[in-house]
């Protein structure tokens, strides 16, 4: 139940053009330093996710998540913080890992991020040529982060 990621800025998404793309929609009911809850609507699922405080690299984090109703979600909404995130997920398979591409609207339009989970921090992997500077342990690139500091007003 531990996340292993790393999170990089892109050099541009003209490599999306021609994909389809899940639009997601979540909220925090938390943004503890010690942990975030999470309501996540992606697609036609929903669910809910509590993540742990990071390590001091910032790619290590205990997560726990589990699929509940649209419902349920729309519900879970209502109750989360201001600043909900809206965004758009492309999931790249490259080698033997899946990239997370996610395009942000709305209040952090103009971020987009993209995300490679791992089995170890120091796991190889190969990088396209869209990544850019890597951002992994920056909390400005946190979601919890950006829904209450947009990136409108950075």
């Amino acid at each position: 139940m531990t996340e292993i990621e790393r999170k990089f800025l892109l050099k541009n998404t003209d490599f999306l053009k021609d994909l389809k793309g899940t639009r997601i929609t979540q909220g925090y009911l938390t943004t503890d330093k010690e942990r975030t809850v999470r309501v996540r609507i992606k697609g036609e699922k929903a669910f809910l996710t509590i993540k742990g405080k990071s390590n001091d690299s910032g790619m290590s984090r205990y997560e726990w998540e589990k699929e509940i109703t649209h419902q349920e979600a729309e519900q879970l909404l209502q109750l989360c913080l201001p600043g909900a995130i809206d965004k758009t997920r492309y999931e790249i398979p490259i080698e033997m890992h899946t990239w997370e591409i996610d395009i942000f609207h709305g209040e952090n339009n103009g971020l987009s991020l993209a995300e490679i989970e791992l089995q170890s921090e120091k796991e190889s992997f190969s990088k396209p040529e869209w990544i850019d500077k890597e951002v992994t342990g920056d909390k400005r690139y946190y979601n919890s982060y950006i829904s209450e500091m947009p990136f409108c007003e950075w």
